[in-house]
């Protein structure tokens, strides 16, 4: 189905290209939050006017306001401390990260422990590799085993630490303790944040409690909606039990039990094959570029046009998962996307999703990946075994 709305008339310069794109106002100028004070108001609105400050002013402006209620409030001083070194250390991280946003990453976890002999520090080094060798980064937690695998593999200009501050077990690695991609963390709910945000997938290799927490958590994200649609690789050695094990727990005891839904098994895929890892991770944009919230409606952005047949076709497979109505091919950029120059370039899709079945979105993304009007996949590895399921 095509859309009767106009496309907005897109600017010269072409959008930027990464993960987490800002899905509210880029350039908003209202007021939103007040301290409660006009006076005080006007003062923080003279501030910013003092800073120059213009992009996201109203985010801005919300952010100074947070303090001040902080200030004002009732915050012992452990609160602020705890408030005061979340706010710096996520900043650093943002800087850290800013000018890489339109450079393809994927977040690599797994055990500390590891040792360099181990099998499993070799998958994860090679995968790391596998993925630099086809433009990709790779961000670990900075520490030893898996994490400094990672990052072995992806060489000095792939690498990013993201380490957290322990009285044992981990100092930076020495593939990044000198190199300006690597930021500390105290806290490490900040750091899962910044591990989360900043990558466009995800592999985990076995490990201890902070693995499973860390594959547990990003699999309640992308179940829930609050992480943007992302592969996950849940990566053995050939032979291991680990992930095996693991599943049939949450297959025979968690799904069993209807505590999740069956469909959820299509978020992360396990495999023992480096190369398999690797086309499931740059597969899911084999076509499939993001998504954005707009109204009502979610718009996809991809990378080949579709036809209004291979549309037909998917909202007649998909629409339980649609509040109303079929996917709309849409002619150009909606209005919003224009004036924040957001990936104004690409073809794209809207369809009303119910904002709850996030394993059917996942496997809508494999069918739009498997299209016959999608670019063919990634050259030099394997198709992935969620496209040929679709191609046949």
């Amino acid at each position: 189905m095509t859309s009767s709305e106009p496309p907005a008339q897109p600017p010269a310069s072409p959008a930027p290209s990464h993960q987490g794109q800002g899905h509210g106002q880029a350039h908003g100028q209202g007021r939103g939050a007040s301290t409660g004070d006009p006076e005080l108001d006007a003062r923080l609105d003279s501030l910013l006017d003092e800073l120059a400050v213009t992009a996201n002013r109203d985010q801005v402006r919300e952010l100074i306001i947070s303090v001040v209620r902080l200030a004002q409030g009732k915050a012992d001083r452990l609160d602020l401390k705890i408030a005061s070194a979340a706010l710096r250390e996520m900043r650093e991280g943002f800087e850290v990260f800013a000018p890489y946003r339109n450079v393809r990453k994927i977040t690599m976890f797994g055990s500390a422990r590891t040792l360099p002999t181990d099998p499993l520090y070799a998958q994860a080094r090679d995968l790391a590799s596998l993925l630099s060798s086809m433009g990709w980064s790779t961000v670990t937690g900075a520490g030893p085993g898996i994490m400094a695998a990672g990052l072995e593999g992806a060489g000095p200009e792939h690498a990013f630490g993201i380490n957290i501050r322990l009285p044992f077990e981990q100092e930076a690695n020495q593939f990044i303790s000198s190199d300006p991609k690597l930021v500390s963390m105290k806290y490490f709910f900040t750091r899962k944040l910044l591990l989360v945000k900043e990558s466009d997938g995800y592999a985990v290799l076995p490990g201890g409690y902070g693995t499973l927490d860390e594959a547990f958590e990003l699999l309640t994200l992308l179940q829930t909606g609050k992480a943007e649609p992302s592969p996950v690789v849940l990566l053995e050695v050939p032979g291991g039990s680990y992930w095996q094990a693991w599943e049939h727990f949450v297959t025979e005891e968690v799904e069993a039990r209807g505590l999740i839904s069956p469909g959820d098994a299509s978020l992360y895929l396990i495999t023992d094959d480096v190369a398999e890892a690797a086309a499931e991770l740059l597969g899911f944009y084999r076509n499939y570029q993001s998504v954005r919230w707009i109204g009502d409606r979610m718009v996809v952005r991809l990378l080949a046009q579709p036809t209004p047949g291979e549309m037909a076709a998917l909202s007649e497979e998909f629409g339980h998962i649609f509040l109303r109505g079929a996917i709309e091919i849409l002619p150009g950029p909606l209005p919003s996307e224009v004036r924040e120059d957001d990936h104004v370039d690409l073809p794209r899709i809207a369809l009303r999703f119910n904002r709850t079945s996030y394993s059917h979105l996942r496997q809508l993304i494999d069918a739009l990946n498997a299209l016959p009007s999608a670019p063919p996949p990634p050259a030099g590895l394997p198709v992935p075994p969620r496209h040929l399921l679709r191609e046949r």
